[in-house]
């Protein structure tokens, strides 16, 4: 047990997942709250009778994990969902995305496009996002709004928005965005150079300065399509892997996100510095990408988590549909149907990505001493019936639909199903605002 607050919540569940110890499903088991954090972990019994006046959820035909955690997504652009599909990466991007941002990018976008993503995340059971876009400090604003833990990126790129005009624009205003908000507890931040293609030497060997001196990760697309590899060993002569090595940027800080292509040399490379992926299954799909082999990062030791990516891009932020795809995509790739199972799935999209942000003390288990970041299932519904396995459940048949509660430092911000801080009337009708802008 852990001293702190005295216990003020019990969540009483048929089955708690708690992702640490590996494997276990604890039956009939209650999570013991005080204030926002785990105070302990006991069976169901022993919880009512030692705090029988604590006010208490009652979970009957529920599994309790830890919340999900989006290791990579481009929240504000939930507003161009759908907006632009069945293109390749360069060709979305240059005839879509940004000339969409060069016109509409502003903090009232980045605002609303951020607490639509939130919500529809809190409601996915997605506890935690972490995020790279402009405006960080709307981001910050929105996600504060609504309750949901983020990781907020410092974003660098070399061409100017309407953001900011250089690399040393985005930087300043990141770094003040992070002083500003360095002391909300629900908040965290990352360096998030863009890609190796759109950032410069100068600018990553800042980035891995910074990231030294203020302890925090870098959060970078890398290796995503092959085009993007050829441009690139054009331009510098080198694979973009090699060239972020020779700069300093491998690490255990590095998060490389999509990591679609890599040789077996770039896998032992990511494995030997200690560095996390952020695999993005639908995605990559989506945009013909590639498949990640996730298998073989996973035999080398390397930390793999999940993402969803933008919602422009994917074209949801449901991150139990992202932990199916990957379980299936890594046995038909590999030709191996052992390889992710359930549990290690589940570990994937919680801890993994827990740790991939340095936050693995903090979230990504259910653990005495940590947040309590929960999300609760309901599998008693016929098409989730019978369950002899509930993490299989969790994998392969239930889904975000299925999410009952969630609760964020303690805090209930679903209740059946229902956000208790937004307003659902008033977030349809801020995304159909932008869309009359965005699409008279």
């Amino acid at each position: 047990m852990n001293s702190g607050p005295a216990p003020d919540h019990l969540i009483i569940a048929r089955w708690i997942v708690p992702v640490v110890p590996a494997g276990v499903v604890l039956d009939a088991h209650a999570i013991v709250l005080a204030g926002e954090r785990i105070h302990a972990v006991m069976p169901a019994a022993e919880a009512r009778a030692t705090y029988p006046d604590t006010a208490r959820t009652e979970l009957s035909d529920h599994v309790v994990i830890p919340g999900l955690v989006n290791a990579h997504t481009h929240a504000a652009m939930s507003l161009m969902r759908g907006m632009a599909d069945d293109l390749p990466l360069m060709r979305w991007l240059q005839e879509h995305i940004w000339p969409t941002e060069a016109e509409h990018l502003s903090p009232e976008f980045v605002y609303d496009g951020t607490l639509l993503a939130a919500a529809e995340m809190l409601r996915g059971g997605v506890t935690c996002l972490n995020d790279m876009y402009f405006y960080p400090e709307q981001a910050a604003a929105a996600a504060l709004d609504s309750g949901i833990r983020a990781a907020l990126g410092i974003i660098v790129i070399e061409f100017p928005t309407r953001y900011a005009a250089d690399a040393q624009d985005y930087l300043a205003k990141g770094l003040a965005m992070r002083d500003r908000f360095r002391h909300e507890s629900r908040l965290s931040f990352c360096l998030a150079p863009h890609a190796p293609y759109t950032v410069s030497d100068h600018s990553l060997e800042q980035v891995v300065t910074l990231a030294d001196q203020l302890q925090v990760p870098i959060h970078i697309h890398v290796h995503e399509t092959e085009g993007e590899l050829r441009d690139h060993v054009a331009q510098h002569g080198v694979r973009p892997l090699q060239r972020l090595e020779a700069l300093g940027m491998l690490g255990p800080a590095l998060l490389a996100v999509h990591a679609v292509h890599l040789t077996p040399g770039e896998i032992a490379l990511l494995a030997r510095f200690g560095c996390s992926v952020a695999h993005c299954p639908s995605s990559n799909l989506k945009l013909a990408s590639g498949i990640a082999p996730i298998a073989a990062l996973l035999d080398a030791g390397v930390n793999v988590s999940l993402g969803t990516d933008g919602a422009a891009s994917n074209n949801s932020l449901d991150l139990f549909e992202e932990m199916r795809l990957a379980a299936l995509l890594a046995k038909g790739a590999s030709g191996r149907a052992d390889v992710l199972p359930v549990h290690q799935t589940l570990a994937m999209a919680t801890l993994g990505g827990a740790k991939a942000l340095g936050l693995d003390d903090r979230i990504g288990s259910l653990e005495p001493g940590k947040f309590a970041d929960i999300t609760a299932l309901n599998l008693g519904s016929l098409e989730l019936s019978p369950c002899y396995d509930p993490v299989s459940h969790l994998v392969y048949a239930a889904g975000r639909s299925d999410v009952s509660h969630v609760w964020v430092a303690g805090e209930m911000l679903v209740e059946h199903g229902r956000l208790t801080r937004l307003d659902e009337t008033d977030l349809t009708a801020r995304a159909r605002r932008w869309q009359s802008l965005i699409r008279p």
